[in-house]
């Protein structure tokens, strides 16, 4: 019960990040806030140890007629009294045990990353509120069968009754023949048999005759270190289950091989993944899940190539992805104005006007799963700090940087990959103090610029009393509108469409005016214009990371190029050893998928 509470609270933690169970947060008082993740996998290793024992207990004690399902106790379901009450209570225990091998199985598959997709998850998640619902009934129907006493059985162990010695043919026939002589006397006998308070739980009196038996018959054991106490061979058991289990997760690590190449062969940055440097390199898959959209799974299969030139580590990551998202953050104008195409920016939660990601996260911490050590679940998990807007977690870390890189489908198409890091929550801003923008906790950017930025402001908004975001719309106009619309293509606003190949969703600077009422007045109505400018080029830190990207046929391919050692204190060096996570995601600005395991690097 501890180990299943605390997989529960742990657990009901984790899901605050899958979408729409931000709802969760009203638990929030007596939800855990540190090592989720590791608690989560730690309760899980004791249920484990515990299933074993459990089953090797039963087997030993001889206490397996008590969750016996067999065809008289399913006839009891259509009975009255204790019969049915005794069929239902056998009926709810196996129910139990199916939902939580259910539950073990299916942690497992997201934990090893065998399968961690959609329908996966939803089996952990449906089983967890079966085992809720188990425990009210369990209680209601013990009390039910006994009452207050039978509820406090638990704090009264007792020693277990001998089990019954196995008959044979000729003790059976010699039986039935002292019972025939008896059947006089029993016929004056016509008073019902006493009935124990617990209808799975072996009769008082058979008990007191069992025990009472000064020489009871018992079969020869063939092995006689199984008929020990059964208690001590359970712990065994579970102990050395438990033991493999752990064992298995430090040895069956999983790895990308960074192969070493030639700098002639190094791979061109183009996003064509016909290079003769990715032919013979074994891609490294996984599936990761829990993300959004994603044709409403949330869940993409990636793979990774790595190879080296000794100065270089060059990466190929492929994932799967119906539709180019572009559309990040339009504006349309309409009789009153501009307006910003957004369901949740303002809260730092845009899941439908958003570009399609990519990311990279690079830790030296191998006890790091799923951010452990990097994301911290809760609306307010920085004490002190601004809660979140959008009702999640942040990342940042206790000590030291976490190093993250992160593509743009718009915003990164000059080709760059921005260069950040996760590290010590930072103090807010008075914007994000104000709950205007957004706190991030500890992300951020590597020191120096970037050349992409929104179309668009935010400023505060007092108006309505607490003060919100009001968003200034746009800072620049297309020079000409003709040359913008056939830049982005066939214009379609639902955002689960995507964008043709060859339209590209961003202004720069030379194609774009700074905004002015003379010209926006020569704007028509229904005009869409990008919500992304670009200019320059990145510089400093930021700069480290050159990438390139092209989407066919349901898949976006990510070609990214770095240094083995950019000797930078927010980067880290691409190493043997080093753990590795990535994560997709699709037109959202933070619901991207993920996967438990890290991935350790190694290299050639």
């Amino acid at each position: 019960m501890a180990a299943f509470t605390v997989a529960l609270v742990t657990g009901l933690r984790i899901a605050t990040e899958a979408p729409d169970r931000t709802w969760l947060n009203w638990f929030d008082a007596v939800l855990p806030r540190d090592s989720v993740w590791i608690a989560h996998m730690q309760a899980a290793v004791v249920l484990v140890a515990v299933a074993i024992g459990y089953i090797v207990y039963m087997v030993r004690s001889g206490l397996g007629r008590r969750v016996q399902l067999d065809r008289v106790r399913l006839r009891g379901l259509f009975g009255r009294g204790q019969a049915r009450l005794s069929a239902v209570i056998a009926l709810m225990y196996w129910i139990f045990f199916i939902t939580m091998t259910g539950l073990l199985v299916s942690g497992g598959l997201l934990y090893f990353g065998f399968y961690s997709g959609y329908d996966v998850a939803m089996l952990h998640w449906v089983g967890t509120w079966v085992i809720l619902a188990f425990v009210v009934l369990h209680v209601l129907t013990q009390f039910k069968s006994g009452g207050v006493s039978q509820l406090l059985r638990i704090f009264r162990p007792a020693p277990l009754p001998a089990p019954p010695p196995r008959l044979d043919a000729v003790e059976l026939l010699g039986m039935l023949a002292e019972q025939s002589a008896r059947l006089p006397e029993s016929e004056k006998a016509d008073a019902p048999p006493e009935v124990s308070s617990h209808p799975l739980a072996p009769r008082a009196d058979a008990r007191r005759d069992r025990t009472s038996d000064p020489a009871p018959r018992t079969p020869r054991s063939r092995n006689p270190t199984l008929q020990a106490n059964a208690f001590v061979v359970a712990v065994a058991a579970a102990i050395t289950g438990a033991s493999l289990l752990v064992a298995t997760d430090r040895l069956a690590v999983d790895g990308v091989h960074i192969r070493r190449i030639n700098p002639a062969d190094a791979p061109t940055l183009d996003g064509d993944t016909s290079d003769r440097a990715w032919r013979g390199v074994k891609p490294f898959s996984l599936l990761t899940g829990e993300g959004g959209n994603f044709d409403g799974k949330g869940e993409a299969r990636i793979e990774i190539r790595a190879v080296h030139d000794g100065t270089y580590a060059y990466f190929l990551f492929t994932w799967e992805d119906s539709t180019r998202s572009l559309k990040h953050l339009p504006l349309v104008k309409e009789g009153d104005g501009w307006h910003l195409l957004h369901s949740g920016f303002q809260i730092g939660d845009e899941h439908q006007y958003n570009e399609d990601k990519f990311s990279v996260l690079l830790t030296t911490s191998d006890v790091t799963l799923a951010g452990g050590r990097t994301f911290h679940p809760g609306p307010q998990p920085v004490a002190g700090a601004p809660a979140t807007m959008s009702g999640r977690g942040l990342h940042y870390t206790a000590t030291g940087y976490a190093d993250v890189w992160q593509w743009k489908a718009t915003s990164s198409a000059s080709g760059w990959m921005d260069d950040a890091h996760f590290g010590p929550p930072v103090d807010p801003t008075p914007m994000q103090a104000a709950n205007i923008v957004p706190y991030k906790g500890g992300f951020a950017p590597d020191p120096g610029t970037a050349n992409y930025r929104d179309n668009f402001t935010v400023e505060a908004d007092t108006s309505g009393g607490s003060r919100r975001s009001r968003l200034i719309a746009p800072l620049r106009l297309p020079k000409v509108i003709a040359d913008t619309a056939a830049a982005m293509g066939d214009i379609d606003l639902d955002p689960n469409h995507g964008e043709s190949d060859g339209a590209r969703w961003f202004m720069t600077e030379q194609d774009s005016v700074p905004y002015s009422t003379s010209i926006d007045a020569r704007i028509p109505i229904g005009t869409v214009i990008p919500g992304v400018i670009l200019n320059g080029e990145f510089s400093g830190d930021r700069a480290d990371i050159r990438s390139a990207a092209r989407w066919a046929s349901g898949h976006w391919a990510l070609e990214v190029k770095r240094r083995l050692d950019t000797t930078s204190q927010f980067d880290v060096p691409i190493r043997s050893g080093v753990f590795m996570r990535v994560a997709a995601f699709d037109h959202s600005q933070i619901r991207h998928t993920r996967h438990v395991r890290p991935i350790r690097i190694e290299v050639e």
